[in-house]
């Protein structure tokens, strides 16, 4: 009897339950929906965070992956530089006994130096292509979320096809070439 006089509170609204998919609403909404800028700064504040807002769950192990090669490069040579600065202190103070005394038998002072110029060297590009991966996974996040809300349709098409031309006035016979055409 109470039954049918409660009233519908829980049912669901069948518009609220359905996710609305981005390319079926209009361009202006999509743009406000999903945010490029918002994309970029999530990305610079924790690098991968602009991928997983825009989906794109499959490229943040690679953004880490890079990040962690990286980090190993920048470990490696930095300890092998203060190693080598350390060796070249120790042989100017004439210590052949001291912590890096195998490295100060073994070398000249020059190949000393050498050899810290080299890791500071390797030292810096790391540091340095750390810091392009950054930038690339930031404006890796703008661009993709720029192109959320491109329309790709099928009235969209580039072709690329050989041809063969007929013979132009005074010519002996026909012309191969590329036919490029574009449909928009």
């Amino acid at each position: 009897m109470m039954l049918g006089a409660l009233p519908d509170c829980f049912s669901q609204d069948k518009k609220t339950s359905e996710k609305q998919d981005l390319t079926q609403l209009p361009d202006s909404l999509r743009e406000k929906m999903h945010s490029p800028t918002k994309a970029a700064v999530f990305s610079a504040v924790l690098p991968g965070l602009g991928q997983a807002y825009n989906r794109k769950y499959w490229k943040i192990p690679i953004i880490y992956a890079g990040f962690g090669v990286l980090t190993y490069f920048i470990v490696t040579n930095a300890d092998q530089y203060m190693t080598y600065q350390s060796a070249i202190i120790e042989q100017s103070n004439g210590d052949t006994n001291g912590n890096y005394a195998y490295l100060v038998n073994k070398y000249t002072e020059s190949q000393l130096q050498s050899a810290r110029e080299y890791y500071r060297r390797n030292l810096e590009i790391s540091i340095l292509l750390t810091a392009v991966l950054y930038s690339l996974n930031i404006l890796d996040a703008l661009v993709d979320a720029h192109l959320m809300t491109f329309n790709i349709n099928q009235e969209l098409t580039f072709r690329v096809r050989p041809v063969i031309l007929p013979p132009v006035m005074h010519t002996a016979g026909a012309y191969t070439g590329l036919q490029l055409s574009l449909r928009f």
